[in-house]
């Protein structure tokens, strides 16, 4: 009787634990399907363009994660609320399974970081640089959403207003773009003074948002790992009490 109080203790918490696995899988299940569907998020449109196939690549990987967790959850209920032998132990070795692959993620995310972080800056510099070009009209929804950026946080180029200096798609190099000004005009540049224009640049910004999207994504990740290493003792602990008291009602 004491045992089985024991073993009820141990289902309830990998219960517990085991929905807030599932929860986190979903949260990068929503975040994959954010980074792939939604056309107003900045990293997604500068990096689901031409060959560079980032944003999908990053987004695919989270929605197999998070499908992934999402099935072994699963699993991991109907295992434990049968007291299924053989689910409990599929269950387990797909928490080690995932356990290395989010350990691999993790040091991936580390390594790789400063790189994108890069590619980032890189990509928001040829975005400049390209804006306007009347030949590169599919390149319209990302100018826009630079447009959106500096004009809702009244910054003007990466580091300042000089950046578009580079720009060689204005008709005179006094131009910038209206977006840089509180003007109106539904068009890309305008001949304003340059005491008229925001002197701030939107690099603080866009690095801000990009820290804090890394970061809820380590955040998540790490979450994942402590949770599965509660997940994983406390299964241990269950096959131990099963096996020394060999009360499995369900062995199949």
């Amino acid at each position: 009787m004491k045992i089985r109080y024991k073993m009820l203790k141990q289902k309830y918490y990998l219960n517990v634990f085991n929905g807030i696995f599932l929860a986190l899988g979903l949260m990068l299940l929503i975040f994959g399907l954010w980074l792939l569907f939604d056309r107003n998020n900045l990293f997604s449109v500068l990096f689901s363009s031409g060959e560079n196939q980032l944003a999908a690549y990053i987004s695919c990987m989270l929605l197999g994660i998070g499908s992934v967790i999402t099935f072994i959850s699963a699993v991991g209920f109907l295992g434990i609320l049968k007291e299924i032998k053989c689910l409990l132990v599929t269950y387990m070795s797909f928490q080690i399974l995932v356990f290395v692959t989010q350990m691999a993620i993790s040091m991936l995310i580390f390594m790789k970081k400063e790189e994108v972080h890069n590619q980032w800056n890189n990509r928001i510099d040829e975005v400049i640089s390209e804006y306007g070009n009347e030949s590169l009209a599919e390149q319209e929804p990302v100018w826009n959403i630079l447009d959106a950026v500096q004009h809702n946080m009244e910054c003007c180029g990466r580091y300042n207003v000089t950046q578009w200096e580079r720009n060689e798609n204005k008709e005179n190099s006094t131009e910038v773009p209206c977006s840089c000004t509180k003007s109106s005009l539904k068009k890309w540049f305008c001949d304003v003074p340059r005491n008229s224009t925001y002197s701030m640049g939107c690099g603080e910004y866009l690095n801000t948002w990009f820290e804090n999207s890394v970061l809820i994504l380590t955040a998540i990740t790490i979450s994942l790992l402590i949770t599965q290493i509660f997940l994983i003792t406390l299964i241990g602990q269950l096959f131990r009490n099963t096996k020394k008291n060999n009360i499995w009602p369900n062995a199949s």
